[in-house]
This record gives C-alpha cells, sequence and structure tokens, in this order.
C-alpha cells in the first residue's frame, strides 16, 4: 500500500510545549506573530490566535497568548484632566470674574 502519510495534527497550548519546541517557535516567528496569526472563533463566541508549528511528526496550531485592547478601561474618563485639576480650573475661573465683569 502506498500513500501519503498524514500528520497528526493538534491544537496547543505554547507552553504545553516542550521547552526546546518553545524555542523552535520563537526561532521560527523572530519577528514576532502578528504576520502568521489565525483567529479560531469557539461555538460560544470566545476565540482564541494559534501560530502554525510544523514537527516530522505533528502539525501544531499553537494557542498564543494576546492581549486584546477593548479601549474599555474603567479607571479611564475620557478625560486628560484628573478631577483635582478640574476643580483647580473652576476656581481660577471664579476668581478671574468679579462683579465688574457682570
Amino acid at each position: 500500500m502506498t500513500g501519503k502519510i498524514t500528520k497528526k495534527r493538534l491544537v496547543t497550548s505554547f507552553n504545553n510545549l516542550t521547552a526546546e519546541q518553545q524555542e523552535e517557535v520563537k526561532m521560527l516567528y523572530p519577528r514576532g506573530y502578528a504576520e502568521v496569526m489565525t483567529r479560531i472563533d469557539k461555538p460560544n463566541g470566545d476565540f482564541f490566535y494559534v501560530v502554525p508549528y510544523e514537527t516530522d511528526e505533528i502539525s501544531y496550531l499553537v494557542k498564543i497568548e494576546v492581549k486584546v485592547d477593548d479601549g474599555a478601561d474603567d479607571d479611564n474618563n475620557d478625560d486628560f484632566y484628573g478631577d483635582d485639576e478640574i476643580k483647580g480650573a473652576d476656581e481660577l475661573v471664579d476668581e478671574e470674574m468679579s462683579d465688574e465683569d457682570m
């Protein structure tokens, strides 16, 4: 029987690879993963990103941790100035205005 041998295909986390495999992945993508990453959408709406990695026996999709900036910072009020600085500005306006100006 002559036929093409198919590689085993696995999805795994980068952290689950051996230290040697992790180094191989890093060497394979010395400039980072941005250009080769693929987004995988799960049925429940979640998603993760993977990069391809091949060995002689296995074709991996390696999950890569990605920080996604969704712009939803609870601590950020879209204001450049803090509350103290804004109150200070109000006081300056009050001091500059006198009864003569009104």
